[in-house]
């Protein structure tokens, strides 16, 4: 189990202006600008758990990821993860925690992929017959056959993603911190990464924290959301208490034969080309069923769809309410 208790976390930056005059000048005088990363930020993760930690950049989701980590010390408040304070026991937290970050890698760039993974099992102290264990698991389902014996620095961004979410889990974590785990990704990769992190919770009931701004990966993998803007925990809830609050509007999406059909008083043209309307409907001011059937006294339907907010449109509607 995660707890986080008040944690506040704060740096000290030097500032300067550009130039040679006052970069000389800085080094007998400097200017230091103090930046609240966190600010009181509470929350609880229980065991098994898939959560989505998001916000605007430089909202303090590395921050508080790097704290649960062990790799960073708050400036006050609690933090215990399995018991233990992670700054202050790094070697046992670490052996229970895997880390992805999307922008740095864990793998050697210049050796072969195996290589990296050996060196991780002896970094890990990993058992040699549970390596091997999880190692044919993991290129099982990660399709990593054809990728262990080529250099990092080789590797396509898809291939090092799938390599380092296998370097990750090598040593049977309890917990799995994925910082933007599929950015930069094509689609069948993103795809891929997503299957297999859902299977991982499914099967080994492995904990999962998710940062990123992919609000598809959101959808695809979690079920909780933790809302941080300024440094501040702004919203904890559901994905359904979001599509509650905030999917009232419906989006309906039509393709039909003939002259371009009038809409009703209090519908929302978004989108009129080609024999397609977009249509914007608020159910309490108009029924959706009563649209449909004004259009389809005008025109030959040809293909409807009915849809209420995407996640990108809801969490940008929290951000909006907040003000971040």
């Amino acid at each position: 189990m995660i707890e986080l208790q008040s944690i506040s976390k704060t740096f000290r930056v030097a500032k300067r202006q550009a130039g040679l005059g006052r970069a000389v000048k800085a080094l007998f005088s400097r200017h230091y600008e103090t930046i609240h990363a966190l600010r009181e930020v509470s929350f609880t993760i229980g065991d098994g758990e898939m959560v989505g930690y998001i916000g605007p950049n430089g909202a303090g989701k590395s921050t508080t990821i790097k704290i649960m980590c062990g790799i960073l010390t708050p400036s006050s408040g609690i933090c215990q993860v399995n018991g233990r304070t992670p700054w202050l026991d790094r070697l046992r937290h670490a052996a229970e925690i895997g880390v992805v970050f999307g922008q740095r890698s864990q793998l050697w760039w210049d050796v072969p992929v195996c290589d990296s993974f050996e060196l991780l099992r002896e970094v890990y102290r990993v058992d040699v017959e549970e390596f091997k264990k999880n190692l044919d698991e993991l290129v099982s389902l990660l399709d990593l056959e054809e990728l262990l014996k080529t250099p990092t620095r080789s590797l396509s961004l898809g291939q090092r993603m799938r390599c380092e979410l296998a370097a990750s889990l090598l040593h049977s974590p309890r917990i799995l911190f994925l910082d933007e785990p599929t950015i930069g990704l094509d689609a069948v990769s993103k795809i891929a990464v997503r299957q297999f992190i859902r299977r991982l919770n499914q099967e080994r009931k492995t904990t999962v924290i998710l940062t990123t701004h992919d609000m598809q990966d959101i959808e695809a993998l979690t079920e909780r959301i933790l809302l941080i803007g300024q440094g501040r925990i702004l919203f904890d809830g559901s994905l359904d208490h979001l599509k509650h609050r905030f999917s009232g509007a419906k989006t309906i999406t039509l393709e039909y034969h003939g002259a371009e059909p009038n809409v009703l008083d209090g519908v929302k043209v978004v989108d009129s080309r080609d024999s397609r309307l977009v249509l914007k409907v608020e159910p309490n001011e108009r029924p959706v069923s009563d649209v449909i059937a004004h259009l389809s006294n005008q025109v030959q339907i040809l293909d409807l769809s009915v849809t209420g907010a995407s996640a990108e449109e809801m969490v940008a509607a929290l951000y909006r309410e907040y003000q971040i």
